[in-house]
């Protein structure tokens, strides 16, 4: 699994948890739904740390407690 995806994939179990509705998540995070819908398309392979960082603090929670999960452990090394 690629980093974005463990990405898309943690904010949809953050959001689930919580009954957080996509866009939802954009108004607490002052961005557009557009954006969030687009990070969660798998066809878009990027996905910028501001927008994680903006979403982290819709979400109330660090950077630090966002990578914290396991998948992120479990990344094998992108460079080979």
């Amino acid at each position: 699994m690629a980093v974005k995806d463990i990405v898309v994939k943690r904010f949809a179990d953050i959001c689930k948890e919580r009954n957080i509705k996509y866009n939802e998540l954009a108004t607490v995070s002052g961005v557009t739904p557009s954006t969030v819908y687009s990070m969660m398309d798998e066809s878009r392979r990027d996905v910028s740390i501001t927008v994680i960082k903006k979403l982290c603090d819709g979400l109330e929670i660090t950077l630090g407690e966002f990578f914290s999960a396991e998948d992120f452990d479990k990344l094998e090394q992108e460079i080979k």
